[in-house]
């Protein structure tokens, strides 16, 4: 749009209204480095450890043979007033997702494989008070349903942006799961956009995004390389993110330039590497009608989290 600079008083606005509206995008960006655990947990040092099938399991105190779609309907019942559209196209989508594995099955099912995620919150899953791990934590009870096929090490820490991740994987645990896996699936760049937000809050000009989409593009490199020394025949997957305020200000096109401009970043530094793509997921989170945010107006919710398990199956077992 060769927009240079936004009104002052008008980005003024609208990220005090972004302040009110969605305090835990700020939370997130204010205690970056503030340690996750889970329920069962004590508050250690090492908070690096994968998120696996049993320790997620470890503080939930509900029947192991218990499916997501039966916690749904449970939660369905309890609600006075069901959306019976939004009952429909969540079943709709339950298919399409299952047929997404079964038509893929045969993929996983040549040898065991293991799966390396790192990077945010979108990679620990916040937001998904269904299934704990978000995306990584569907693939791994959809694909693994009737025998063990894949495993998967999640690595997702809420709050991280491209530099604390760069260092996150100098630790131990992160490096030894990459050595191992065959793919690797990483999610990183929005609380970089964020991180600008927050330094610039009452004087936001589109400029202050220009240096640190460059850095970010560099964290990125880096982020390809390190993996790459550690483990150079696995596949990466750098997945993008969307704009979550769109909901909020969808006349505002300045915020999608600024993260379609921060996607494209990712997608080209994808492109500078052997078996380096981009998943572009932006796209899913635009239909109105579609109800996908958790209730911090940031994150995905469980719907958000399936449709965005379907994009990555479906890049996956197409590129490899």
């Amino acid at each position: 749009m060769g927009v240079k600079r936004m009104n002052k008083k008008l980005i003024t606005g609208i990220l005090i209204s972004v302040l009110i509206l969605c305090t835990a995008v700020f939370f997130l960006i204010s205690n970056p480095d503030e340690p996750v655990t889970q329920p069962s947990e004590t508050n250690t040092d090492d908070h690096d450890q994968p998120l696996r099938k049993s320790q997620s399991e470890s503080g939930n105190d509900k029947n192991d043979n218990e499916s997501p779609e039966v916690e749904v309907e449970e939660k369905k019942e309890k609600d006075n007033n069901p959306d019976e559209k939004a009952d429909e196209s969540g079943s709709r989508l339950q298919e399409l997702l299952n047929k997404a594995v079964r038509s893929t099955i045969n993929f996983f099912t040549k040898e065991h494989m293991h799966v390396a995620a790192v990077g945010d919150s979108l990679t620990q899953g916040v937001g998904d008070d269904v299934v704990e791990g978000g995306y990584i934590g569907i693939l791994d009870q959809k694909i693994n349903q009737d025998e063990q096929r894949v495993t998967f090490d999640n690595f997702g820490k809420r709050g991280n942006r491209s530099s604390q991740l760069l260092k996150r994987l100098e630790k131990p645990s992160i490096q030894e799961s990459i050595k191992q896996a065959d793919i690797v699936l990483l999610t990183i760049g929005a609380n970089d956009v964020m991180q600008v937000v927050k330094k610039n809050f009452l004087s936001l000009e589109m400029s202050d995004f220009k240096q640190p989409r460059k850095d970010y593009k560099t964290h990125l490199e880096s982020i390809f390389t390190t993996i790459k020394n550690l483990n150079d025949d696995a596949s990466i997957y750098l997945i993008g993110f969307y704009n979550p305020f769109r909901n909020y200000f969808k006349n505002l096109e300045e915020l999608n330039t600024i993260i379609n401009n921060w996607n494209q970043t990712g997608k080209t530094a994808t492109s500078n590497f052997d078996r380096t793509n981009f998943i572009p997921i932006a796209d899913m989170f635009h239909a109105e009608d579609k109800n996908v945010f958790a209730e911090d107006n940031f994150h995905p919710n469980h719907r958000g989290y399936q449709l965005f398990a379907r994009r990555v199956l479906h890049s996956i077992t197409t590129d490899q």
